[in-house]
């Protein structure tokens, strides 16, 4: 009899993904495995439904069979039972189960497996929140932090029971670490396997605690670390210290320690990247005529030459004074946005009001074509930022 084709028989367009093939060939299995499906033709579906995902879970096999067919993968499909030759999909019902059902289940009489105790495990991660001044982000520090954390007790090396004493295998799972409880379900008899709720997977509880952690085997210890903030670092920034965190169990790694970052606003600079921003006012005359002007960096103050005719909002390009790139070398640059501070009429002397008055006469007017010619504030900004 002629042979079904293999995307017919997993239900699948031969335009499927590989995920799709994978989501249906567990479907199928679900549905026709002989311990569920009672069909008198379920040995041949289960053997059918493995040999087509045989060949259509393996990228080489599909396309020979996509070229020539069933004659392409000749002896290449599978011998069927319940799961491909190929070792694609599931090797074991145990693995369809455990879908449907979760972790920790096993078959009755196979001698279920897992480990008689549960072994090393990592210690857990701890957070820390520090909060830095601006010019610390940018340049640089280091910096001293607390951290409570908990350590191996000194007293009893870490087993929670008092020196002179042992722990006592638990009763409730026999020193195993495990409980197993079996299940009778319309499936057959399953062995469901969890951690033991008495000792915690250990297998072994403690009769006589140690007076110093009280059975835990642990103890809080507050002690100090220094963090060395790298320059460049933003808001938000993460430092791993690793090895900072909470002891492992059972022999298991010690976790980290990471630093969480988080950058105090300044109150004359703002940063955009690697760049800082600087708003510079300058009286009009300074504006007109041109001059220098001292502004702040984060190098210090640094004298400014202001060009004559300097337009308000004209953003002025001062390199290598912005912040230092985290990963290379060089720095960022400082814009300095100038801005013509213009005087209210009750702030002028009566001479400056005389001055300005004889000035009003001999300027000419501005028109509306030459005021829009000008480029605006932010288009100016995006400039000077190579936006």
């Amino acid at each position: 009899m002629a042979k079904r084709d293999y995307y017919e028989i997993l239900g699948v367009a031969r335009t499927a993904s590989t995920e799709e093939i994978k989501r249906s060939y567990r479907k199928l299995v679900k549905r026709y495995h002989p311990d569920i499906y009672n069909g008198p033709d379920a040995d041949v579906r289960i053997k059918e439904i493995n040999e087509a995902y045989e060949v259509l879970g393996d990228d080489q096999k599909r396309a020979a069979y996509d070229r020539f067919g069933h004659a392409g993968v000749s002896g290449a499909a599978g011998a069927g039972g319940y799961g491909p030759a190929g070792g694609a999909g599931f090797t074991d019902i145990g693995d369809i189960f455990e879908e449907i059902f979760g972790g920790g289940f096993g078959f009755g009489g196979r001698g279920g497996g897992g480990r008689s105790r549960q072994g090393p495990s990592r210690g857990a991660d701890i957070r820390y929140d520090l909060t830095i001044e601006f010019e610390e982000a940018v340049m640089g520090a280091e910096k001293e932090i607390e951290v409570t954390r908990h350590e191996t007790c000194p007293r009893c090396h870490g087993s929670g029971a008092e020196p002179g004493t042992q722990p006592m295998k638990c009763p409730t799972c026999n020193g195993m670490g495990q409980v197993r409880q079996r299940q009778q379900t319309i499936f057959g008899t399953f062995v469901n396997v969890t951690t033991c709720p008495r000792c915690k997977g250990t297998g072994e509880i403690v009769t006589t605690p140690c007076r110093e952690c009280h059975g835990s085997g642990k103890v809080e210890v507050t002690r100090r670390l220094r963090v060395k903030i790298p320059a460049g670092v933003q808001d938000g920034t993460r430092i791993r210290l690793p090895g900072e965190g909470e002891p492992g169990q059972r022999g298991g790694q010690t976790g980290n320690l990471y630093v969480f970052l988080s950058v105090k606003p300044h109150k004359l600079f703002r940063r955009v990247d690697d760049d800082i921003l600087l708003e510079l006012p300058i009286n009009i005359a300074q504006a007109v005529m041109g001059s220098e002007v001292e502004a702040p960096t984060l190098d210090g103050p640094k004298l400014v030459k202001i060009p004559p005719g300097t337009q308000p909002g004209k953003v002025l390009r001062l390199r290598g004074l912005g912040v230092p790139h985290l990963r290379g070398n060089g720095r960022g640059d400082m814009l300095i946005t100038v801005n013509v501070r213009i005087p209210k009429n009750s702030e002028l002397t009566d001479e400056q009001r005389e001055l300005f008055s004889r000035l009003a006469e001999i300027l000419s007017p501005v028109s509306v074509e030459e005021s829009n010619g000008h480029n605006g504030f932010f288009d100016r900004m995006k400039e000077a930022l190579g936006l």
